[in-house]
């Protein structure tokens, strides 16, 4: 989508450090990290909220999952521990409107989260 700053990040219109990429979903490091690892992993489709999700984006889905799960164990996190984060709508905190998915880890995370 057009000015989706996520979406500019994934076709390399602008920088970001990419951490993962396949045809369906692209991770990389968050600007503003709030644990050691935070990486934000995202459908290479832009999806405003998990409200518009259909059974066509399974696929995408999973893969987001097998990104996180990759990631967390190049990052030596999987074993201690780490969370999966999906915000949806502002109240929730969800500032860029291309759902996306937080993978933190790193040090102990408490709950509740916010």
């Amino acid at each position: 989508m057009v000015g989706c700053i996520f979406c500019k990040i994934a076709g390399k219109q602008i920088p970001g450090k990419i951490v993962y990429e396949d045809e369906l979903v692209v991770a990389f490091e968050d600007v503003e990290p709030k644990a050691p690892v935070h990486i934000l992993i995202i459908p290479r489709e832009h999806i405003p909220t998990v409200l518009e999700l259909t059974p066509a984006h399974k696929e995408a889905l999973f893969r987001m999952h097998e990104a996180a799960i990759k990631i967390a164990k190049e990052r030596n996190i999987d074993s201690r521990g780490f969370r999966l984060v999906m915000n949806t709508n502002a109240e929730a905190g969800q500032s860029v409107f291309h759902i996306h998915m937080h993978l933190l880890g790193g040090r102990h995370l408490s709950w509740p989260p916010g």
